[in-house]
């Protein structure tokens, strides 16, 4: 997948995380960062690869999500590949 398609899922994958209030604050709890830092993490490849992490982590969100933007689960899976082989590779609790 190139990198900008996959760059294009995970902040899709971050705009929906964002509209889940719950999900949002496990997903910061989970990366360590904090609203004051979200906006200057979010266009670092490690960042986009966590957001991905998080949604593959997360079956009912992930379900939601892939639904919500019509692609296949499998597509979350090639992007984090996409991402990670740029240097963006990242586990999250």
């Amino acid at each position: 997948m190139p990198w900008e398609s996959a760059e294009r899922i995970a902040v899709s994958g971050l705009a929906f995380i964002a509209g889940e209030t719950e999900s949002l604050g496990r997903f910061l709890a989970e990366t360590g960062l904090g609203p004051e830092n979200l906006r200057s993490a979010a266009g670092e490849p490690w960042f986009l690869c966590a957001v991905l992490e998080f949604l593959m982590a997360n079956e009912d969100l992930l379900l939601v999500f892939v639904e919500r933007i019509r692609v296949r689960p499998t597509m979350i899976a090639a992007a984090h590949l996409a991402l990670s082989e740029d240097g963006g590779d990242v586990t999250i609790n």
